[in-house]
């Protein structure tokens, strides 16, 4: 096992989440800014191999071990857009607020708001790891017209969560870090890291 890696994103909610969710086993995470990364295309159609590519960047530039994550959400009447595009659906600069305006623009007359929120981890031991070790998770709920909450990031404030009867955004910390996409692709990344 490792104490510490570097974290293939400059995303401060993300690296608040991974942070949270590795403390418990004496992992550091550091984000990829903090040891001079800079940010890695993200050219390809599927989550897995554009979280495979930023990792191996994080990991050949630093020389740590890498973890990655490639996540976004998906909507079931858009044909799962905007999927990898997720931070980029409006556009240009990155947009949380444009993307959010968009989505609910999209979906405007369409009954259908069902939509998950998606998470690859890719972890390279180093960056030639012929094993990286990938683990997936899915968060499921549906897409309101009205932003709800004040926490979490991205989509968060319009992905409702019937069993809670509130958004990502309005659910505490502590109890997104045990249900999200990411919390439940990282449980099964350390299980496969225990077995190893």
């Amino acid at each position: 096992m490792f104490d510490k890696l570097v974290l293939a994103s400059n995303n401060a909610g993300k690296l608040r989440e991974f942070s949270a969710l590795l403390a418990p086993l004496g992992v550091t995470v550091i984000a990829q800014r903090e040891l001079g990364v800079g940010e890695c295309p993200e050219p390809h159609a599927t989550f897995l191999e554009n979280a495979l590519e930023k990792a191996r960047h994080a990991s050949r530039v630093t020389g740590l071990p890498a973890l990655a994550d490639d996540s976004g959400l998906c909507v079931a009447a858009l044909g799962g857009a905007p999927g990898v595009l997720s931070a980029r659906f409006a556009g240009e600069p990155k947009s949380d607020l444009r993307n959010n305006a968009l989505l609910v623009e999209r979906l405007h007359g369409i009954a259908d708001r069902r939509a998950w929120f998606y998470c690859v981890l890719v972890l390279l031991r180093h960056a030639d790891d012929p094993q990286p070790i990938v683990a997936d998770g899915s968060w499921y709920g549906e897409v309101r017209d009205r932003a709800a909450g004040g926490g979490g990031f991205g989509y968060d404030p319009h992905f409702w969560l019937p069993e809670h009867g509130m958004t990502a955004a309005e659910m505490p910390a502590a109890d997104k870090n045990t249900e999200s996409h990411r919390a439940q692709a990282t449980r099964l990344l350390l299980a496969r890291l225990g077995s190893l």
